[in-house]
């Protein structure tokens, strides 16, 4: 079967390297690979869809899918980090931010309301904590012109206080002069649609909401065997549907990318086991896999975050997995 020319983008990270270096290629298809920051991937993808193939917001993606938009088709391919997005608050020591339940009446600043970290931050605030989406006064650090959610119209439900900040204001600078509580979601990078720079994580002003956010992350790990993801793959649905074969390759190629990257840490710990500077339970530890692609090990997290975005008012209603991801992906 001939050959396919199409564009792909991806985020920067272990797992993906080999795919931005070249080092792995897909069997059948001829890739122009870009290299961009989520967050600017998904504004460009959303307002414009210049690519063919490309990482997503899966928050974003279930929108698409509940306004009708069929433009893509994804992948369970998951090629950013996982994290405790919870964990992730950063809040003004003399806010009188304790706990999360004191977050309540509290203002927050936000990349942006729709972003698959807020949602996953907010749910887990309710589900774990009583802490509502309402509860809160949420303000976006993104002006209308660079948001997600102008894509859509709005990224803000009926009844949630939140708005946009002005040009001349971005969220670190307004935390530290206390015109912010708290802020959820911080990215220190300037790109596309974000502005702040200042690193917080060292300002002794500031603190995290949780004391020990390595300990609530695997307290909720344990008990809810969660671990988030935030992005999967999509690719253009008339590119799929004129190439069938193309999605299962793309995948072939995203696990084939994954096992390059874990080959070479496997050959590090094996060497640190042999000196003694690596136990052989830690080493035995390092040949699980923390970020599995497809739906076998993925599917209650993915349900769980349709839950969370439909609870939250970003969709009518709650998006299947069968909405999301390609037919031929479900058995994976």
């Amino acid at each position: 079967m001939a050959s396919v020319t199409a564009s792909l983008i991806i985020s920067a990270n272990d797992r993906t390297r080999p795919i931005l270096s070249g080092a792995v290629k897909p069997e059948r298809a001829d890739l122009t690979v870009t290299e961009g920051n989520p967050s600017d991937i998904f504004w460009r993808q959303l307002h414009a869809a210049e690519f063919d193939i490309s990482e997503m917001s899966l928050s974003s993606y279930m929108r698409l899918i509940d306004r009708g938009d069929r433009t893509w088709v994804g992948l369970p391919v998951f090629p950013y980090g996982r994290h405790f997005f919870h964990t992730w608050f950063l809040v003004r020591r003399d806010a009188g931010i304790e706990a999360p339940a004191d977050l309540k009446e509290k203002r927050i600043g936000v990349p942006e309301y729709q972003i698959t970290s807020a949602v996953w931050s907010r749910g887990v605030l309710q589900e774990e904590f009583g802490v509502r989406p309402e509860d809160i006064i949420w303000y976006m650090g993104r002006t209308r012109e660079y948001s997600h959610g102008t894509a859509m119209g709005s990224g803000v439900p009926a009844g949630i206080r939140c708005e946009h900040l002005p040009k001349d204001k971005e969220m670190a600078q307004m935390l530290l002069d206390g015109e912010l509580d708290g802020i959820a979601i911080y990215f220190r990078q300037r790109t596309i649609v974000d502005r702040s720079q200042i690193d917080l994580h060292a300002h002794p002003a500031v603190k995290t909401l949780f004391p020990d956010p390595v300990a609530e992350g695997i307290r909720y790990y344990n008990k809810t065997n969660i671990h988030p993801i935030n992005h999967c793959v999509v690719v253009r649905r008339t590119l799929a549907e004129r190439h069938p074969w193309l999605v299962m390759d793309i995948c072939r190629m995203f696990e084939k990318a994954k096992a390059f990257s874990y080959a070479q840490n496997t050959e590090k710990a094996e060497a640190l086991r042999r000196t003694g500077r690596l136990s052989a339970e830690a080493c035995e530890a390092m040949s699980a896999d923390p970020f599995p692609y497809g739906l076998k090990e993925n599917r209650h997290i993915i349900e769980k975050l349709a839950q969370y975005v439909h609870e939250q008012g970003l969709t009518s209603r709650r998006i299947s997995v069968e909405e999301i991801f390609d037919p031929s992906m479900l058995d994976l």
